[in-house]
């Protein structure tokens, strides 16, 4: 067993018994490891709080990792970054709830990553200080795809559709799983930016919602085993 000092993001947590909590994080020095955390559900002064467990929250933590694929224990833990506004705006909250659960589904690998780490802490940070955010979790989902090994290949951009099977551009419309017209330019409209860009997007609530079920349908024809997040429903209906 090793005592490590690491910094780390909150995928999910939980509930074990009647007091505890299972918390899955994505770590910064040896990705995404699981902690149970006991006892934390009971009322007592000091200690770990169920608030440090929130979704999406950036910690930084001493932990013990141990190497026989059981749940590893938390020793100490502070937020790192206050998030201001992510809580209390009912979009963004859902926004975070969505996004957490997929992440927590796709992030397997306890391995180091810090350019996968770097990516969602600065992504949630733009999330949480910025006020036009309904296009975020597209363009959070699509840019996702470099660190998960299929981020669609941009070469032959000038073709008239584009492919989710294979990852590229094609002409070739007739072909199952090619998106053209209205789909394929507002898809094409995401790829290569980053945040700051996002408001040169704007996409309408029927465009936005189109969008959405493309990128899931890509991540499903990419990501054995990935299911549409049980959240997609409250998000849907808060954009409504």
């Amino acid at each position: 067993m090793a005592v490590i000092s690491t910094k780390a993001i909150v995928l999910s947590s939980l509930k074990y018994s009647d007091s505890s909590l299972i918390v899955k994080c994505y770590t910064f020095e040896e990705g995404a490891k699981s902690y149970l955390v006991r006892g934390i559900l009971k009322a007592k002064k000091g200690g770990l709080k169920v608030a440090y467990f929130q979704p999406l929250n950036q910690l930084k933590m001493v932990v013990n990792h141990n190497n026989k694929g059981a749940l590893n224990s938390i020793k100490e833990v502070h937020i790192t970054y206050p998030y201001k506004s992510i809580y209390t705006n009912i979009v963004k909250q859902s926004i975070v709830l969505f996004l957490s659960e997929i992440l927590s589904h796709c992030i397997q690998e306890e391995e180091e990553n810090t350019a996968l780490f770097d990516y969602l802490e600065t992504a949630f940070i733009w999330l949480d200080v910025h006020d036009q955010i309904a296009d975020f979790h597209l363009l959070f989902l699509l840019n996702l795809t470099r660190f998960l090994g299929f981020y669609p290949d941009i070469s032959d951009s000038d073709r008239s559709g584009f492919n989710l099977l294979e990852g590229n551009f094609t002409n070739a419309s007739y072909q199952k799983n090619v998106i053209t017209g209205n789909d394929f330019y507002k898809f094409k409209k995401l790829l290569g930016i980053d945040f700051d860009d996002i408001n040169k997007v704007f996409f309408n609530k029927k465009e936005r919602q189109s969008l959405l079920k493309i990128i899931i349908q890509y991540f499903e024809l990419h990501f054995d085993g990935f299911r549409t997040p049980k959240s997609l429903q409250i998000l849907e209906s808060v954009f409504n």
